[in-house]
């Protein structure tokens, strides 16, 4: 059975190995390891605190396959962006110019740095190993942190991102980046996004142009990835527009994707998750007629500190989890669970 919890100590070795799989494509998993050991003791000294509003706290989760020990993804939560450090953006819009002389109009797409997502809570660093990388493991992986934040509200803020990284060829190299950003920076994407992961941010201050950028003047190919989502991250982008987000015409200023943005209490999974006290099923034939019978559900314990997230056949009429599956969710009798229909 896989499981998704807080990322703890021991997980570091697991991190380095998907940092490395990653191949420098996420600006939040740099193959780093003082970073890492800081993503973990970030997310440890974040669950240790009680917390009344959002600040610059972090969680990471990982998700293990609780027969082998293996980790197989990791996904985080940054519960307010841009204070200690810059959330920097492209917005896309546009402006008009006209000529009364040559009854001309002419429409221009123009992309503006700007730090409008500063306060933001951020859904991050949602990566996959790529022989575990299934819609089931990849929608526990994803909407448990939004099991998350519904249980633990007070610590998120009132809207919410996810950024999906942009297009890139075979040889992971963008169009955007190769027509923009190596105009301004002396450096691979990989190492922009590896400096940005370590939030040495001053060079995107010190090097970014100051001033808008028509997209006219951008080769055809540059211009066809602005705002697109790279092909393989359509699921990832399927299950955030299922939960609500949308594209409101921001881009990462790197590789152009979109970033998605909602008002969290409007996602899906926190607008229609439910608490229930389940009973524990006392025979294996008691439980195969409950999971003939019953919807797939993501099933969650109440706890910060030591939160679990399975995915597993429930009814909410009738709430019923076996043995195993109780100590894998560290419940007591009478402990409640938060629940969320499977898509």
């Amino acid at each position: 059975m896989k499981f998704v919890r807080p990322v703890d100590y021991q997980d570091l070795s697991a991190l380095e190995t998907l940092a490395s799989s990653a191949r420098g494509s996420m600006t939040t998993l740099p193959a780093n390891r003082d970073h890492l050991a800081e993503l973990i003791c970030k997310t440890r000294d974040s669950l240790s605190q009680d917390i009344e509003g959002a600040g610059e706290e972090s969680y990471h989760f990982v998700l293990e396959d609780q027969e082998t020990g293996e980790i197989l993804g990791i996904s985080g939560i940054i519960a307010t962006i841009g204070l200690s450090a810059p959330f920097y953006n492209f917005r896309v819009d546009e402006e008009v110019h006209a000529s009364e002389t040559l009854q001309t109009i002419n429409r221009m797409t123009v992309l503006k740095l700007c730090q409008d997502y500063t306060g933001y809570t951020s859904l991050c660093t949602l990566f996959i190993s790529q022989e575990h990388d299934s819609w089931s493991n990849l929608q526990l992986l994803s909407r448990a942190r939004l099991l998350f934040i519904a249980e633990h509200r007070d610590r998120f803020a009132d809207r919410v991102l996810a950024e999906i990284q942009g297009v890139v060829d075979e040889n992971n190299h963008s169009a955007f980046w190769n027509s923009l950003g190596t105009h301004f920076f002396p450096m691979a994407m990989s190492k922009a996004n590896y400096l940005t992961g370590l939030e040495e941010k001053n060079f995107i201050a010190d090097l970014m142009p100051r001033y808008p950028i028509y997209a006219r003047l951008l080769p055809k190919q540059a211009r066809a990835v602005i705002g697109e989502p790279r092909p393989d991250r359509e699921p990832v982008f399927n299950i955030l527009e299922r939960e609500g987000f949308s594209y409101q015409g921001y881009v990462d200023i790197f590789d152009a994707g979109p970033t998605l943005e909602a008002g969290t209490d409007r996602l899906t999974t926190l607008r229609d998750s439910q608490t229930h006290q389940p009973d524990v099923s006392t025979t294996s034939a008691e439980r195969e007629t409950v999971d003939a019978q019953n919807n797939d559900y993501l099933v969650a314990n109440t706890s910060a500190r030591s939160f679990r997230c399975i995915s597993t056949a429930f009814n909410p009429q009738a709430p019923t989890l076996t043995q195993k599956q109780t100590d894998l969710l560290q419940l007591s009798d009478g402990d409640p669970v938060r629940v969320a229909v499977s898509y």
